[in-house]
């Protein structure tokens, strides 16, 4: 049972949430229960759209967006976002299994994604008190400043979703996975 509504439709959202769920509706071909969380405030719904949209014009590749959210949603213990960004690897990113078991495990088989995850993954767990060392390895695999902001704020985002839906007990719209680990 959810612990916040969930909007059952988009005629029944906030009327200025209606547009950004028609505007998502359009892009994905339905609105995923998340949306329909975050909807009950049109304020937050249109920041993380806005937040989403600007990081998705950054410099790192979509796949790196990617595993970043695998390895957040591991971390953090939320099956929605597990099981939603376990489908978009799959289904978009065209990431394989093994790259997804790898990105849960906080790493990459790719070796330039291979530090951007590691660090996002120690952005977590430090809650963002990371180590020089920490600092120095994603930059030496190639990272520059602009991109290390990139990973932040994927992180960011990432645990913002993380956390609605663990409040929330958002009801799972994907196939479902879980977390291995406890948060």
């Amino acid at each position: 049972m959810t612990r916040i509504k969930t909007i059952p439709a988009i005629a029944e959202a906030p009327e200025a949430a209606k547009p950004l769920l028609e505007d998502a509706k359009k892009k994905l071909g339905s609105v995923p229960n998340l949306f329909r969380v975050i909807a009950n405030s049109p304020a937050a719904l249109r920041g993380y759209f806005a937040f989403a949209e600007a990081l998705s014009k950054g410099s790192l590749e979509s796949k790196t967006h990617e595993r970043i959210a695998l390895a957040v949603a591991e971390i953090n213990g939320c099956s929605y976002c597990l099981s939603a960004h376990s489908y978009l690897a799959r289904h978009v990113a065209k990431l394989d299994d093994a790259e997804l078991t790898a990105n849960r495990n906080g790493s990459s088989n790719d070796p330039k994604a291979e530090a951007a995850v590691r660090f996002a993954a120690a952005v977590v767990r430090e809650r963002g008190h990371v180590s020089d060392a920490d600092v120095a390895a994603v930059k030496a695999a190639g990272f520059d400043d602009a991109e290390l902001v990139e990973i932040v704020l994927h992180v960011a985002l990432n645990t913002l979703t993380n956390y609605v839906n663990e409040v929330a007990l958002t009801e799972i719209d994907f196939p479902a996975v879980t977390p291995r680990k406890a948060a």
